[in-house]
């Protein structure tokens, strides 16, 4: 048994496409790159109706996979179902699509292993890297990242980025405090986290659109704003 354990927690809705070859491809890279950790990818599938449930099953027969079926979806419910329930030392996730570059990914863990709470992907901090995203969705998220910068004061700029990890320890602090189940959820635990005192590494990646993404920007948008002065309202920081 390895000292420390790693759970990468992937999580999907109807992704019949992308999971058969981007699953392969990140254990590949794992398997490779973090071998001195006792690894796990762990897809959650958020109640899709493709054939994602059953890509899923399939790969989960493959050493260090692990298929979570869920009846509700939300990828923040995913997340938290995930990360509630792994006995991991460290916890990340990532987008299916991998549009974050996966060989940033040691450096996430990296910071964690050198006393970081939490550590981000930003795609807005200096030396970032960002290749094909449409101008309107390169706005609102600069838009929104001004927003909650003046609300909270926070030291990261990118609350939006699907590529983070957590030490269980934190995470198990902050869990109890993080109510929402979609899109704001990682603003929620960030924004939480940091006004709470944890340290948060935000380090600059390289990360390419995915034209096929089905988020709704619009609809994201409001939620997003909506959570923000939920929390400026309600302040749940301040309980730990």
């Amino acid at each position: 048994m390895k000292e420390k354990t790693l759970d990468v927690v992937v999580p999907v809705y109807n992704e019949e496409d992308d999971l058969p070859v981007n699953i392969p491809r990140l254990k590949a890279f794992l398997e490779q790159k973090m071998s001195k950790y006792d690894w796990e990818i762990v897809i959650v599938d958020n109640a899709s109706t493709d054939q994602t449930p059953r890509i899923g099953e399939a790969l989960s027969r493959e050493g260090n996979i692990k298929y979570l079926q869920l009846d509700q979806k939300g990828r923040g419910n995913a997340l938290k179902k995930a990360w509630d329930t792994s006995k991991a030392n460290y916890l990340a996730y990532m987008d299916i699509d991998l549009s974050s570059d996966i060989t940033y990914f040691p450096r996430l863990i990296g910071s964690l292993e050198a006393g970081s709470d939490i550590a981000i992907g930003s795609r807005l901090a200096s030396g970032a890297r960002v290749y094909g995203r449409p101008f309107v969705r390169e706005m609102m998220s600069r838009g929104y990242s001004l927003l909650f910068r003046t609300l909270f004061r926070t030291s990261f700029k990118d609350a939006q980025c699907g590529f983070k990890a957590v030490k269980k320890v934190v995470w198990a602090k902050l869990s109890p405090l993080v109510k929402d189940k979609d899109w704001f959820f990682d603003s929620e635990v960030l924004i939480i986290a940091d006004k709470a005192g944890f340290k948060i590494t935000e380090i600059p990646i390289e990360w390419r659109d995915d034209p096929r993404s089905t988020v709704k920007v619009a609809k994201t948008a409001f939620g997003d704003i909506k959570g923000l002065f939920g929390l400026f309202r309600e302040k749940p920081w301040k309980k730990l």
